[in-house]
């Protein structure tokens, strides 16, 4: 049985992913945005939120479609520290840090880290594309119609591209908004793999 949202929680969601597609920067990135002929998104400022413990929200239940076709539900990864980064291959800062999410995703795998793309807003052979262009070897998920992203309410990403770390327990123990760099989101996930 799904949770009741709240009218105040819906229209929260909805203001978020209405702010996330309608775009608020213009970016001379090529390719399908948000807006059909329009490459605009809104420009995070990469500022890095921590949440404690006690203040953590769960995302658990977050599930779709892989860009490979297969399904995916969160859940899976229950008990491992989980990246998720919200992209698009219309998104010029994406592209700028596909390399350095990579970095982190090989350099923690081992150690029990797991990432997850959200592809928002884009077509599937364009995200097919980006993904082979910068070799990226985790997951992502297919968000056309901006279903995943809403799930995310609790701690609405804000913004394309975007960072959630999830601790073991499926919390979100930290969020970038705006592009990130391999400085700033490998001290996130240590620091979360360590318990803190």
């Amino acid at each position: 049985m799904s949770p009741r949202v709240s009218p105040l929680r819906a229209a929260a969601a909805a203001a978020a992913l209405c702010g996330l597609m309608a775009g608020c920067a213009g970016t001379s990135a090529s390719g399908n945005g948000p807006d059909s002929g329009d490459n605009r998104f809104i420009a995070g400022n990469g500022n890095i939120t921590e949440y404690k413990p006690a203040d953590r929200k769960s995302v658990q239940d977050v599930g779709g479609e892989r860009l490979d076709g297969g399904q995916f539900k969160l859940t899976e990864l229950k008990g491992k520290v989980v990246v998720v980064n919200f992209w698009a291959s219309w998104c010029a800062p994406c592209r700028g840090e596909a390399p350095s999410l990579q970095q982190v995703y090989d350099e923690n795998k081992a150690k029990g880290v797991a990432f997850l793309g959200v592809n928002f807003k884009d077509s599937k052979a364009n995200a097919q594309a980006f993904e082979r262009k910068f070799k990226v070897t985790y997951p992502s998920l297919f968000d056309d119609g901006g279903q995943v992203t809403l799930a995310f309410r609790e701690v609405p990403p804000s913004a394309i591209p975007s960072t959630l770390v999830l601790d073991r327990q499926g919390r979100v123990a930290a969020r970038i908004i705006g592009a990130t760099t391999y400085s700033k989101l490998n001290p996130l996930v240590a620091k979360v793999l360590a318990g803190t």
